[in-house]
């Protein structure tokens, strides 16, 4: 598959907006764990795959405390006096055509559980938005039918303009969910919330690999080979994923070795370049070991909940 070509590979996708010099602090620390972090982990907690973070301000710092958990990395350029819409458009880019469905999100409204989105994928519609007492929200889930009409909008107050001229196929989704409100312009509310409704963001995370007598398959693996069919390079897909080259190449060797057919068309200099592209066999693999994650996550979801709801009180002792 060559660049462009990669489509249709999950249901939903995420985008972060983490650029903003003015408008983000993407490394600010809830507790164990930054605001991006926490971001990324409730996408993945309700199953949304690939992940990209536009990454700008603190840049190094945020590739540093993401390298290990299968994002895509982009980088905004104008980080110092960016526009939401401009990161929103520069991740869109990167995934028309990739998935049914992305959701998105600015770096500083951390707070929306796993709950939240797994209720906004749940709808239909093409562009879905939380409410938390007749208040909009963020995040944001859109149709991948609409990137082209994003990417060619030129209209007053980016994202929000945007969405106005949406209104009539806009769907509300009220949520108990306050954080979908909050963000780092009350960073006092924002740390008190967190610090209180801490057991709502207790959610099951499912990591599938597939192993013979040691792993296979796994999260990173498949952002690579996605990432490889994205760009039709292996060395910039690892760049893209903070992952070393020979690593890259020694988890694609593993992966063909243990399933006796080749990932890989291997493209050796020549009048087109070199490069190196998924195989039929290779985008096959990733979109079935993808429809079956995704299947494995939703009874996981259905089995856990209620599960948890009310836990007997710690045992008193004198």
């Amino acid at each position: 598959m060559i660049t462009g070509e990669l489509t249709a590979v999950s249901q939903t996708a995420g985008l972060i907006a983490a650029a903003s010099q003015k408008a983000t602090q993407p490394t600010f620390k809830l507790s164990q764990v930054t605001v991006v972090e926490q971001q990324v982990l409730t996408l993945q907690q309700a199953g949304v795959f690939p992940i990209v973070v536009v990454t700008g301000v603190e840049a190094a710092e945020v590739r540093y405390r993401l390298a290990g958990r299968g994002v895509v990395f982009l980088f905004n350029e104008t980080y110092q006096d960016p526009e939401l819409f401009t990161s929103l458009r520069m991740g869109l880019s990167f995934l028309l055509n990739v998935s049914q469905r992305v959701i998105f999100a600015p770096a500083n409204t951390p707070l929306f559980t796993p709950d939240t989105v797994t209720r906004l994928i749940a709808e239909t519609g093409d562009l879905v938005t939380p409410t938390f007492q007749g208040q909009g929200g963020h995040p944001i889930l859109m149709a991948n039918r609409l990137i082209p009409d994003i990417l060619a909008y030129h209209g007053k107050d980016g994202l929000r303009g945007y969405l106005q001229t949406q209104e009539a196929r806009r769907v509300r989704v009220p949520v108990a969910d306050r954080g979908v409100l909050l963000s780092l312009h009350q960073p006092e509310q924002l740390l008190d919330y967190y610090q209180s409704h801490q057991q709502s963001y207790l959610h099951p995370n499912l990591r599938l690999n597939l192993e013979d007598q040691a792993d296979v398959f796994d999260q990173r693996a498949k952002l690579l080979l996605f990432l490889i069919g994205k760009t039709a390079s292996v060395s910039q897909a690892a760049k893209m994923m903070a992952l070393s080259l020979s690593k890259a190449w020694e988890v694609l060797n593993r992966l063909e070795s243990a399933l006796g057919y080749p990932v890989l068309l291997r493209r050796q200099g020549g009048r087109g370049g070199s490069g190196s592209q998924l195989t039929a066999a290779g985008l096959s693999f990733l979109r079935q070991f993808q429809a079956w994650e995704e299947a494995v996550r939703a009874f996981s979801r259905q089995a856990f909940t209620g599960r948890f709801d009310q836990l007997p009180e710690a045992d008193q002792t004198d």
